[in-house]
């Protein structure tokens, strides 16, 4: 095992540290890539526990007992209208009612005239409704927006925000009308979320567009002062995000590790002062970076 980096911490009363070395990074910085995973999008009130989770699904969670929304959508429901009912509401309240996250916007503030590219795990779609460029990100895990062939018959993917609006609005006693489960138009089977939980995760046309520019992005930054900036991602697929940027690192005598992250901020030591790990909350610390006070709209 590894020995860890110190971690910085920040909270809204902290010393300004944290926030200055940040805008010095980027500053510094000829390209930036960004990893961002769960816990960006938690800071940003994506929150999948507590009163969100309890005002929108009291009548599943006095049912079945379910603790957040998260473990929810695992549970194998009875019929496929119950599923689509309870998913419906999922991807509705994730996905096309939550507003942007201040933290996405004051990102895009931050990386505003530099080049940069988001890679991240999050299937919100923050980061297209914030106003980042299709062309600078890599969705790796999928879209709440899209769904796909349950089998799959074919690798195509089909956006859902019309069926899921009448899903939510015609559902009653935690089940759709049977006339609004969705099947593939191919084959018939049943339709499901274009979410990576297992090997039949369709990577579709635009899913290997973006891949190829991301590999593109790192091959023309290469042994440039790249700033890696790696945003609330966690323990689940580090595989992803986590260990590729220590890697880059770590092959790059220019480049530099930042890791934000409330109770998981850390590195290898063995990055030396080529790492910084800031300990806390990212929506703070992003609001000070861009100059806007604390609870300022």
């Amino acid at each position: 095992m590894y020995s860890r980096i110190s971690t910085v911490r920040y909270t809204r009363d902290c010393c300004a540290e944290p926030v200055e070395r940040l805008k010095e990074a980027l500053a510094d910085a000829e390209a930036v890539l960004v990893g961002a995973g769960a816990g960006f999008s938690a800071s940003a009130g994506l929150v999948y526990t507590g009163p969100r989770f309890e005002e929108n699904f009291a009548d599943f969670i006095a049912v079945y007992g379910f603790a957040d929304m998260y473990s929810a959508g695992f549970h194998r429901y009875s019929s496929l209208e119950e599923h689509w009912a309870y998913w419906s509401r999922h991807i509705y309240l994730n996905r096309y009612a939550q507003p942007v996250g201040r933290p996405y916007l004051e990102l895009l503030e931050l990386l505003r005239g530099r080049d940069y590219f988001v890679l991240t795990t999050n299937v919100d779609h923050q980061f297209p409704r914030a106003g980042f460029e299709e062309e600078r990100l890599f969705r790796t895990q999928g879209d709440y927006g899209l769904w796909q062939c349950s089998v799959p018959c074919h690798e195509e993917t089909y956006g859902n925000e019309a069926a899921v609006r009448r899903m939510v609005a015609e559902q009653r006693d935690m089940r759709v009308p049977a006339e609004l489960v969705p099947y593939c138009p191919l084959c018939g089977a049943p339709m499901s979320m274009n979410l990576r939980v297992d090997g039949s995760f369709v990577e579709d046309a635009d899913w290997h567009a973006a891949k190829e520019r991301y590999l593109a992005f790192l091959r023309r930054t290469e042994g440039s002062r790249l700033l890696l900036l790696e945003l609330g991602v966690g323990g689940n697929t580090p595989g992803i995000i986590k260990y590729p940027f220590w890697r880059m690192t770590a092959a790059n005598p220019h480049a530099l590790y930042i890791c934000v992250n409330n109770g998981e901020a850390f590195a290898p030591k063995e990055l030396g002062e080529r790492a910084l790990c800031i300990g806390g909350d990212i929506a703070p610390l992003f609001a000070a970076a861009v100059g806007r006070a604390a609870g300022e709209a």
